[in-house]
C-alpha cells in the first residue's frame, strides 16, 4: 500500500476523490475540493447527481441479492468506500456473496484493502476498465469469482468517463461473453438532458478529466445489448424501484434537473 501512495499526484484531481468529496466523504485533497466546488457553486444542485445515484446503486445490488440467487459480484470502477459499499449491501442480504472491487486509482486501492482486510469475501484490484481481459485473467478475480456460476457485473457512473472511440458498448459485451445465463449487470450513467445544465456538466468534466460523454437514454439502452433490459427499463436514477414509502420520486413526478442527469437500468443474460 505504500507503493501506491506514493503513485498520487496530489496536484491532479481524481475522478474517485471528486466523487468521495461530492458524497461527503473525507479521503480526497485539496484539488480534488477545488473541482468538488466547483459543482457544488457553479453548478448549484449537482450533488444530488451523485447522491440518486448512489441510492440507485444500493437498490441495484439489493435486489440481486435478494431476487436472483447470484452470489458473485463483480463492481468496476468502485470508487472510495463509503456507506452501503456493494458487499455491505449483497453481504448483508445475502450472506457469503463474493465481490471483486476494481479501480485504477491507488488511493481507492489503499483503503479498500485497509477496510476488507479481515472479509474473506471480497478483493479489490487494480485495473482499467478498457483492459476487461486483464480483470477478468487476474488472480484474484478468479479466486474469488467462479465464472460458470451467474455473476453480477456492476458498471456504476463508470462509462461514461469512456469516450466514443473508447467503445463502452465493447466493454459491456466481453463481459457479456464471459458470464453464463441467468447473470446481471447493472450500469448507471449520466444522460443528456439538452439544456444549459447538461452542458455546463459535461464541459466541466472534459475541462478537469480530458475525457466523459453524457449519453441519451437511446444510447445508455443499447449498452444492454445482448441483455434483457428489466423493468422499469432505463429511467433517471431517482425512479429505479425506489423504495415504498420513501421520500423520492416516481416515474410520472417531477424530480430536479440534476437527479434527470443521471438513468440506471438492470438487465440479465437468458
Amino acid at each position: 500500500m505504500a507503493d501506491e501512495h506514493s503513485e498520487v499526484d496530489q496536484t491532479r484531481p481524481s475522478i474517485a476523490r471528486v466523487y468521495d468529496y461530492l458524497l461527503g466523504g473525507k479521503d480526497n485533497y485539496a484539488v480534488d475540493r477545488a473541482i468538488g466546488d466547483r459543482f457544488k457553486y457553479d453548478l448549484p444542485g449537482s450533488v444530488a447527481i451523485a447522491h440518486a445515484n448512489r441510492q440507485a446503486l444500493v437498490r441495484g445490488v439489493r435486489t440481486i441479492a435478494l431476487e436472483t440467487g447470484v452470489r458473485q459480484f463483480i463492481d468496476m470502477g468502485s470508487g472510495l468506500p463509503t456507506a452501503d459499499n456493494v458487499h455491505q449491501v449483497a453481504q448483508r442480504h445475502a450472506p457469503g456473496s463474493r465481490v471483486v472491487y476494481v479501480d485504477s486509482d491507488p488511493i481507492v486501492l489503499a483503503h479498500g484493502r485497509a477496510l476488507l482486510v479481515q472479509n474473506d469475501d471480497t478483493r479489490v484490484i487494480r485495473g482499467d476498465i478498457r483492459d476487461y481481459e486483464a480483470i477478468r485473467h487476474n488472480p484474484e478475480t478468479t479466486k474469488l469469482i467462479d465464472f460458470d456460476e451467474p455473476v453480477a457485473v456492476i458498471l456504476s457512473a463508470v462509462l461514461h468517463h469512456l469516450n466514443d472511440d473508447e467503445n463502452p458498448q465493447e466493454v459491456v459485451a466481453y463481459w457479456r461473453e464471459q458470464v453464463v445465463p441467468g447473470s446481471y449487470v447493472f450500469i448507471s450513467h449520466f444522460r443528456s438532458g439538452h439544456n444549459e445544465e447538461t452542458a455546463e456538466a459535461e464541459q466541466l468534466l472534459q475541462e478537469t478529466f480530458g475525457r466523459g460523454r453524457w449519453r441519451t437514454d437511446e444510447e445508455i439502452r443499447d449498452l444492454f445489448d445482448g441483455f434483457e433490459l428489466l423493468a422499469p427499463g432505463v429511467v433517471q436514477a431517482s425512479h429505479w424501484r425506489p423504495d415504498e414509502g420513501a421520500d423520492v420520486p416516481r416515474i410520472g413526478q417531477e424530480t430536479s434537473v440534476w437527479e434527470q442527469l443521471i438513468a440506471a437500468g438492470l438487465g440479465v443474460k437468458r
